[in-house]
């Protein structure tokens, strides 16, 4: 894999400077990894905008069916789907102009990542937000 993710720095410069975050992939289940960490963000002062086609909310915000349904400008695309899909979720985050991609823990696609990167976009794999959250915030 040939995948290079920004530095802890850059990360944490990131996280300041970017505040809405589509969830890609999000459940409305509170025992999934995808709600807690929204709800982490949430709480942290991001504003969270839940992507998945078959709800209707969650964490009390109204959930979009794709990227490409988002009203206003997209920040981040934090994803919690396979790395299959990766490629197609990439293609949209570019169509939106969103600034940043990443790829929850185990959510690497080395076809996603070039694509993104040849784009000009920022894109992170393979690490948790929240995680990243705390860890810059110290």
């Amino acid at each position: 894999m040939t995948i290079e993710n920004p530095s802890r720095e850059e990360i944490g410069k990131i996280l300041k400077e970017n505040k809405r975050i589509a969830v890609v992939g999000i459940s409305n289940n509170p025992e999934r990894t995808s709600y807690m960490v929204a709800e982490a963000m949430q709480k942290a002062g991001y504003e969270i905008v839940p992507v998945n086609p078959v709800i209707d909310e969650v964490l009390g915000v109204k959930a979009y069916p794709s990227l490409k349904d988002i009203e206003g400008h997209v920040d981040i695309v934090n994803v919690f789907r396979r790395p299959e899909f990766l490629p197609d979720i990439a293609k949209e985050a570019v169509e939106i102009g969103a600034d940043v991609f990443w790829g929850q823990l185990g959510v690497v696609n080395e076809e996603a990542y070039h694509y993104l990167k040849e784009k000009g976009m920022t894109v992170i794999m393979d690490r948790c937000i929240k995680v990243e959250h705390a860890m810059t915030k110290k």
